[in-house]
């Protein structure tokens, strides 16, 4: 059986939505399962609602802008039983606005968020299930939360994968053998019946356990990208492609921010040895970029810009040198916010690291750290790491640029540079 799983940019409006049925008919021979993303931008619309909300902002023209958006792309696809996916969008809504009325009522901000923000994975994933069945393909639609069994650590949940592996293996081979099965990604759901997301992007990783319980013989993620590229190549215009990776090297490039797979992707692929194809849902015939357990010799370099981050060092006040206790300190405190370190260095007196800047947590670990450190802090900068790098790749990304930090390692090299 196959894995397909359809982002944002390939079902943004009706004629994606269209392109993207086509695909899915191609395939529907086979045993398949489709894990769709929420439509175009409307994971942005939806966190612009949710913060407002906590504002105490108006935020009605919001939804409203983002229920006509949707309302468009069905126009653009008429249903012989339109009244009836109306009626689940109209009802979709009026969730969202009864869930933040009632956003006061929930202790942990974290758990609002993602009762908001799922939303738009289930707005979506009933607009192409509806037109997929008017089209004529048997299609089952499931909700993730009851497959994909997770903790209650919101906004970036956990798997159980014991039970998630017993709930698909269990549920799920019947209902393939029936035709297709449509699912969300990005969600999963606590015993208790809550619903939790698995961290920004998160469908890739959603379409990977997915696959790695029902064993799959291959996961294709549809991109507006003809594949792996070794950059952005809206930053590096003679970017490359990759016609194939091994896990390890795919792995690595998401870990540093490579944005085209989500980085817990990898893992449960690799370890069963599953391959993942990343192929343009623009070009669907040409190859993309097949990631496995291949061997790789000579790897050109790859530049991978990681925006939005921080800098914070930490230096210890008495004229002493950093120590593992100052350490353990500082990564027991990282650990429990759930901040994930994307580079570190330290001196004789101070030890510093390039994080994403999430805001909330930043201003918690300051307030919890400053009687023990002098820190300083820079925000709105961009890490640029190159993987394999070579001197001229070197001096090109270093051209011109503002060096906060700087480290090389065998085979990395990573520069921390304010934001132009």
């Amino acid at each position: 059986m196959q894995v397909f799983k359809f982002g944002g940019a390939s079902i943004k409006n009706a004629s994606a939505v269209r392109n993207m049925a086509e695909l899915v008919r191609k395939h529907s021979n086979d045993r398949l399962l489709v894990v769709v993303s929420a439509m175009g931008k409307t994971t942005n619309s939806l966190e612009e609602v949710y913060s407002l909300s906590l504002k105490n902002r108006d935020f009605d023209q919001n939804i409203l802008d983002l229920k006509h958006y949707h309302l468009s792309i069905l126009d653009g696809l008429p249903l012989s039983a339109n009244d009836d996916i109306l009626n689940e969008v109209e009802n979709i809504f009026d969730q969202i606005r009864k869930d933040l009325s009632h956003g006061s009522n929930i202790i942990d901000s974290r758990e609002l968020y993602d009762k908001i923000v799922s939303k738009g994975e289930m707005l979506s994933s009933k607009i192409v299930h509806a037109y997929l069945r008017d089209t004529g393909l048997d299609c089952h639609w499931i909700d993730a939360s009851n497959f994909i069994s997770t903790d209650k650590t919101f906004k970036e949940a956990k798997i159980n994968w014991e039970k998630t592996q017993e709930v698909i293996a269990d549920r799920l081979p019947e209902k393939l053998g029936n035709g297709i099965v449509l699912t969300q990604g990005f969600i999963g759901g606590t015993d208790d019946g809550r619903y939790t997301t698995l961290g920004r992007e998160g469908s890739d990783f959603t379409a990977a356990i997915f696959a790695r319980c029902l064993k799959a013989d291959s996961v294709t993620i549809w991109k507006d990208v003809s594949g792996v590229l070794n950059a952005d190549p809206k930053v590096i215009p003679d970017a490359i492609k990759f016609d194939s990776l091994n896990y390890h090297e795919a792995a690595e490039m998401t870990y540093y921010g490579a944005s085209v797979i989500h980085p817990k992707t990898i893992k449960p692929l690799a370890n069963l040895n599953i391959p993942l194809l990343v192929k343009s849902f623009e070009n669907p015939e040409e190859s993309g970029t097949c990631i496995n357990h291949m061997e790789m010799e000579k790897v050109v370099p790859s530049i991978i810009f990681k925006e939005n981050q921080s800098l914070i060092s930490f230096k210890v006040r008495d004229f002493t040198f950093i120590n593992e206790n100052n350490l353990s300190i500082i990564f027991h405190l990282l650990d429990q916010l759930n901040i994930k370190i994307n580079m570190m260095q330290n001196s004789a007196i101070s030890f510093s690291i390039c994080i994403d800047n999430q805001e909330e947590k930043i201003k918690e670990l300051l307030q919890s750290l400053r009687n023990d450190f002098e820190i300083y802090y820079n925000t709105n900068l961009k890490l640029i790491t190159v993987k394999n790098y070579d001197q001229q790749t070197i001096d090109q990304v270093c051209n011109n640029q503002d060096i906060l930090l700087e480290q090389k390692t065998r085979h990395n090299f990573q520069i921390v540079v304010a934001s132009h």
